[in-house]
């Protein structure tokens, strides 16, 4: 018996599994769809049993376990967990979501939303991805960081 060729060129089989992650046909990636795990090296944590209501700015990885409503600037990467509740607009260079947030998210390079997590507002990164059971509500942007051109010495 002759070999059968794919219908689907090699090149386009990224994109393929892409669109059919988006309608509910594939599993999620693998960097999605794993239980959350606070990192061992965050050096800030917001404890579970913990409300703060404020600005937060700084460099690091910050976990929030409690509850927080404000702003969050980092210069790192942001982990709520799965009992957290974040009422804030975030910037941070990743941000990954096992509870719920409510606001504007802005990450350098990803937002990651975990089976547990729940995500209400606008999302700017440039990369985005929701596992099965994570709850998605709002707007979603996803861009390439600019880039700078190079200038020639002339």
């Amino acid at each position: 018996m002759p070999l059968l060729w794919s219908a689907v060129p090699e090149r386009a089989s990224g994109a393929m599994k892409a669109i059919l992650r988006f309608f509910g046909l594939a599993d999620p990636p693998e960097s999605v769809d794993r239980p959350f795990t606070p990192p061992s090296d965050a050096p800030t944590v917001i404890g579970p049993g913990i409300t703060l209501k404020g600005e937060l700015q700084g460099d690091g990885t910050l976990t929030v376990l409690g509850q927080f409503e404000g702003d969050i600037v980092l210069n790192g990467a942001l982990h709520v967990g799965p009992e957290a509740r974040v009422d804030a607009n975030i910037t941070a260079t990743a941000i990954i979501v096992a509870g719920v947030v409510r606001g504007n998210l802005s990450a350098d390079t990803r937002v990651d939303i975990l089976p547990t997590g729940s995500l209400t507002g606008t999302v700017k990164s440039g990369s985005f991805a929701a596992a099965d059971g994570a709850t998605v509500k709002g707007e979603i942007w996803v861009e390439r960081p600019a880039t700078v051109p190079e200038r020639s010495a002339s």
